[in-house]
């Protein structure tokens, strides 16, 4: 989750977590990740839920629209928003830094597509961990390119490409070469289940199948 900043105007009070207490903390929209991590955030501050007032903004632009406006004391931002506007704000806490490693994203296929397509699949897998490796050693390069397939300035594009490519989080990188780790999405799971996106028990031997990954990393962490 390394993509995830908490930003706050540069003469706010706030300056650690602990300083979250009666604030009031934006997050995008009921059930996504980003209420998910708030919650995570205030329990790893010491606090109760109710100690901190979370307030939907309904996007992460607008959640820096209500900070501005000061209907909000903190705002997450997400990269590349946050490369864009770091001289604008302070951030007061990165996700990475405070919460434990969790599985964002994964790669995911029907049944009938892995029975049928699986070379296909291989290769996918085999695409992405070549532009994992090409990002981390071309960070400039690599902005470069997703600077002008998501029109970004370049810096901010090389910026964003820098943060994520050197990001570790207790080990695990952000940007994997596409290994499962099992606590990581075990606790991405527990997130979405206490904001209501996730009901019911969830069997992780159904969800994991790691026979199109390469050899060296179908060992499940």
């Amino acid at each position: 989750m390394a993509e995830f900043v908490w930003v706050v105007k540069p003469d706010s009070p706030i300056k650690t977590i602990k300083d979250l207490k009666g604030k009031k903390m934006g997050y995008t929209n009921p059930r996504s990740t980003s209420q998910a991590l708030a919650n995570m955030l205030v329990q790893s501050a010491g606090f109760k839920p109710e100690d901190v007032e979370l307030v939907k903004t309904g996007g992460f632009g607008e959640g820096v629209a209500a900070l501005d406006a000061g209907l909000i004391d903190i705002a997450p931002m997400t990269e590349p928003l946050w490369s864009k506007l770091k001289n604008k704000y302070r951030a007061v806490v990165v996700a990475s830094d405070v919460l434990p490693p969790l599985d964002n994203v994964v790669g995911v296929a029907t049944v009938e597509m892995m029975e049928k397509r699986g070379d296909f699949i291989r290769a996918v897998i085999r695409a992405r961990r070549k532009a994992v490796q090409f990002m981390k050693e071309h960070p400039d390069e690599a902005g470069d390119i997703v600077a002008k397939q998501y029109n970004l300035e370049p810096e901010v594009a090389r910026s964003a490409v820098r943060n994520l490519t050197t990001s570790m989080t207790k080990g695990v990188p952000y940007w994997g070469d596409g290994q499962i780790h099992l606590e990581g999405l075990k606790r991405m799971i527990e997130a979405q289940r206490s904001v209501g996106a996730i009901t019911g028990e969830v069997d992780y031997n159904k969800l994991v199948d790691t026979r199109f990954l390469p050899d060296d990393l179908k060992a499940i962490k």
